[in-house]
């Protein structure tokens, strides 16, 4: 894409000139062109000293071409409107990458291009009144000069959206490979000789302790959620992942639960760094549980909060045989009767009561609940006075009722 070219209309101030001044004023805005560079380039060194200077293959600074490219592009332009030279966009663009690499602002560059502008209207002015150009006609190349300046400002303004999306791709790829070594499941003595490096490239301060997420993704296509920055974020997954630094730090579970509205999943127990994998698996399992409806969805849960479902809703298998073995004398009742048995047995272990607080906790009569108890204890026998055996019980029926299973023995 060329610059913009200088918009001078066909009835214009500029165009009244007469073509010998007009030459007159090329020649000579030409021959000074290569000394008003080095001027502009060195008063934009003095106003900006840190400003790096990158030479091209001859040894000689690319800005200073950039800038005498960009002068005799114009002027040349003022001289024939039916074939307007085209320049080279390339250094102009590469001025904004360079803004953009090395994390300057943009603003910056323009506020250099403006003060360009301004030195060389200042000599091109001195020139017009060489040649005797009219007041309103160096008016009028005034404006176009800035014009002019925006297509230079937009070739930057390309070159550095072009470096932060380069940049931008670069972080995200080095932030999944550090989250890849972080969760990686095996012991770390010290992880920050392990992650400093990584890190430091990703421009991740090293957390004492962090949570990790596992989210799900909406039904509708959604753009990433607004974490913090230093909230590391993988969307590449098919259930995306987070880990997030200091969990408990002031504001961040405000800023956390905000930046996460409308979508769903878990976060992991806070650990340490080198746990991580720890935490990663937690959520995992939580996001499991709410796929499968047995833990609440539409909202993204912290696993600290649903301790005891995880745990009695976990180990599913082991869960499985010791119900076959604690609740085997409920296989000799009808399901409906197993299930009343069962609740009452739940509620008796839970309270430790006598029959009017079990029957307060299940809404029937206590003369109900004595009955059931008597055939408890004729079902069980003795071992329901095992304190062992008790906690087995309450541990199966808990899963169960998590479950909506109460009842069977499978």
């Amino acid at each position: 894409m060329s610059t913009r070219p200088v918009t001078v209309t066909s009835r214009s101030a500029w165009r009244d000139v007469p073509r010998v001044q007009v030459r007159r004023f090329v020649a000579l805005a030409l021959a000074e062109a290569p000394a008003l560079a080095e001027e502009i380039l060195r008063d934009i060194r003095a106003e900006y000293p840190r400003l790096p200077v990158v030479l091209d293959d001859s040894g000689e600074p690319i800005a200073l071409v950039g800038i005498r490219r960009a002068i005799e592009v114009f002027i040349q332009q003022l001289e024939s409107s039916e074939s307007r030279p085209r320049m080279h966009p390339e250094v102009f663009q590469e001025f904004g990458r360079g803004q953009g690499l090395h994390g300057r602002s943009l603003n910056s560059l323009q506020a250099i291009y403006r003060l360009g502008v301004r030195l060389a209207w200042r000599r091109l002015a001195d020139i017009g009144q060489r040649v005797e150009i009219p007041p309103p006609a160096m008016y009028e190349l005034v404006d176009a000069g800035y014009e002019y300046l925006d297509g230079l400002v937009e070739q930057s303004v390309r070159g550095y959206a072009e470096a932060a999306a380069r940049q931008a791709g670069e972080r995200l790829r080095l932030q999944r490979r550090l989250m890849e070594l972080l969760l990686t499941e095996h012991h770390r003595t010290d992880p920050a000789d392990a992650f400093a490096e990584r890190a430091t490239r990703v421009g991740w301060p090293l957390p004492d302790r962090v949570a990790v997420g596992v989210l799900l993704r909406p039904a509708r296509e959604a753009m990433a959620p607004p974490v913090a920055h230093d909230v590391l974020l993988d969307m590449e997954c098919e259930q995306p992942r987070m880990v997030v630094p200091d969990p408990h730090a002031a504001g961040r579970p405000e800023l956390l639960h905000r930046a996460l509205s409308g979508w769903s999943g878990a976060i992991g127990p806070p650990v340490p760094l080198a746990e991580a994998a720890k935490s990663l698996r937690w959520a995992e399992a939580a996001v499991r549980l709410m796929e499968r409806a047995l833990l609440p969805a539409g909202e993204v849960l912290h696993c600290t909060e649903h301790t005891q479902a995880l745990v009695l809703l976990q180990p599913e298998e082991l869960m499985d045989d010791l119900a076959l073995r604690c609740l085997a004398p409920l296989t000799q009742c009808g399901p409906t009767h197993a299930r009343r048995l069962a609740e009452t047995l739940l509620a008796w272990l839970e309270t430790r009561g006598g029959a009017p607080e079990v029957a307060a906790r299940l809404g029937v009569h206590p003369q109900t609940v004595r009955y059931r108890l008597r055939q408890i204890r004729e079902l069980w026998g003795d071992t329901i006075d095992n304190p062992d055996h008790r906690f087995e019980l309450e541990l199966v029926l808990r899963a169960q009722r998590l479950r909506g299973t109460l009842g069977r023995a499978r």
